[in-house]
């Protein structure tokens, strides 16, 4: 069994990837299981197979808490751990190889609270990755993709599982745009000379030493354009997903 989380800044696109990732393996008959991590969301493009919402009711939190929508929705997410093992017997229960994971709309609900890396490392002992969305309309600009990227490092270090990085959305973007984008994740120079060129004040200075620690970072191997509104870019994703799971090579067809 292969676990893929599905991470990201909030719009990034984490629920449609899911949901056009998990068709497209089904497509290539393979067999797949959607896990909800979100327990806040009204709806999703995909049926989940596995979902948090028969756990928690954020609804109910603040009804019996006296919370408001976002105290609620911080302690739904923290109560997700205590039904973690529920959750791994469903996923268990269900044998497919491949788990797609669809986390929380708010990054840091997942990633930066203790309940994230309790779940991500209690859910399976089978290998994990983290699919990482860069918002490609978002990152057009050089200082916001700077901070994309930063704070993707921030993730990896609560969480410490490969990262396969995923330019999402990406029929939003002219092709010059997205060119530009996929430039700067290989070529740190070029990013740093159009963090120059477009930002004048006190937050080049920073800009710069953050693009300094990334160049020492050795975890940006590659960064993978996906629309998963034309499907775009799923081969790629999906092999990069073997890759990292198996060592090996997948065939790519058409």
């Amino acid at each position: 069994m292969f676990l893929a989380f599905m991470v990201g800044s909030a719009g990034s696109g984490k629920s449609m990837l899911t949901a056009a990732l998990a068709e497209y393996l089904l497509e290539k008959e393979q067999d797949v299981c959607i896990v909800n991590l979100d327990p806040g969301v009204l709806n999703t493009p995909y049926n989940p197979d596995v979902d948090v919402r028969t756990y928690v009711s954020v609804e109910d939190i603040q009804e019996e808490y006296g919370l408001g929508p976002n105290g609620a929705l911080v302690m739904a997410s923290d109560l997700v751990a205590n039904y973690i093992e529920d959750i791994r017997e469903e996923i268990e229960d269900i044998g497919a190889e491949y788990v797609i994971i669809d986390t929380p709309g708010q990054l840091e609900l997942f990633a930066f609270r203790a309940s994230g890396p309790f779940i991500v490392r209690e859910i399976s002992r089978d290998p994990k990755v983290i699919v990482y969305l860069v918002d490609a309309p978002f990152s057009a600009n050089p200082l916001n993709f700077v901070s994309t990227l930063y704070l993707s490092v921030a993730v990896y270090t609560r969480i410490l599982e490969p990262q396969v990085y995923v330019l999402s959305k990406v029929d939003l973007l002219d092709e010059d745009t997205r060119e530009r984008i996929l430039g700067w994740f290989e070529d740190f120079d070029m990013l740093e000379a159009d963090v120059e060129g477009s930002v004048r004040d006190e937050s080049l200075i920073i800009a710069r030493s953050i693009v300094d620690g990334l160049r020492g970072i050795d975890i940006f191997s590659e960064l993978i354009p996906v629309s998963a509104k034309t499907g775009e870019g799923l081969p790629l994703l999906s092999a990069a997903l073997t890759r990292v799971f198996t060592g090996g090579e997948e065939i790519l067809e058409g």
